[in-house]
């Protein structure tokens, strides 16, 4: 991930199952997170991904979540689509004139290291303005091999 921006790319569209939670304040993350654990120990789910997937989305939700209700503004969504080969999860806010910006050259006891903690947790990642709000998304996957679809290699360029 370029350090110093977080990229413009928009939403993939992606047919799954969606879970859609509104987080009017910080408390109510701690609520969805309980709600996204419970759900993400169905049977169903647990044997078609497995738990550092699924701890990964967890980790990438509580950082996107605690971005949009900080330093978005507004009323604030999480929506995650679930297909059988992963998550793809979108935080917006109504701060779309304020882009996602890592924190760079700082002290990580300060703060500022999710994005590029949920970066490499993800395979795509991006933010999306539209419709007066800013769409912060995430796609990871399950962990889980699926036949026939080859991940596409990640960059190692710093």
């Amino acid at each position: 991930m370029n350090q110093d921006a977080w990229p413009a790319a928009p939403v993939p569209d992606i047919v799954g199952d969606v879970w859609r939670w509104q987080l009017p304040s910080v408390h109510d993350a701690s609520r969805v997170r309980m709600d996204l654990r419970a759900r993400l120990a169905h049977p169903s789910l647990t044997s078609s991904s497995t738990e550092d997937a699924r701890e990964g989305l967890l980790l990438a939700f509580e950082e996107l979540a605690s971005n949009a209700l900080r330093h978005g503004g507004g009323a604030v969504e999480a929506v995650i689509v679930a297909t059988r080969d992963g998550w793809l999860l979108t935080l917006s806010d109504e701060a779309p004139d304020r882009p996602p910006v890592p924190a760079v050259d700082r002290d990580p006891a300060l703060g500022g290291m999710g994005l590029p903690m949920v970066a490499q947790l993800s395979a795509h990642y991006g933010y999306a303005v539209g419709q007066d709000r800013k769409h912060v998304w995430a796609q990871l996957t399950s962990g889980v091999g699926v036949p026939g679809a080859t991940p596409a290699p990640r960059s190692t360029r710093a």
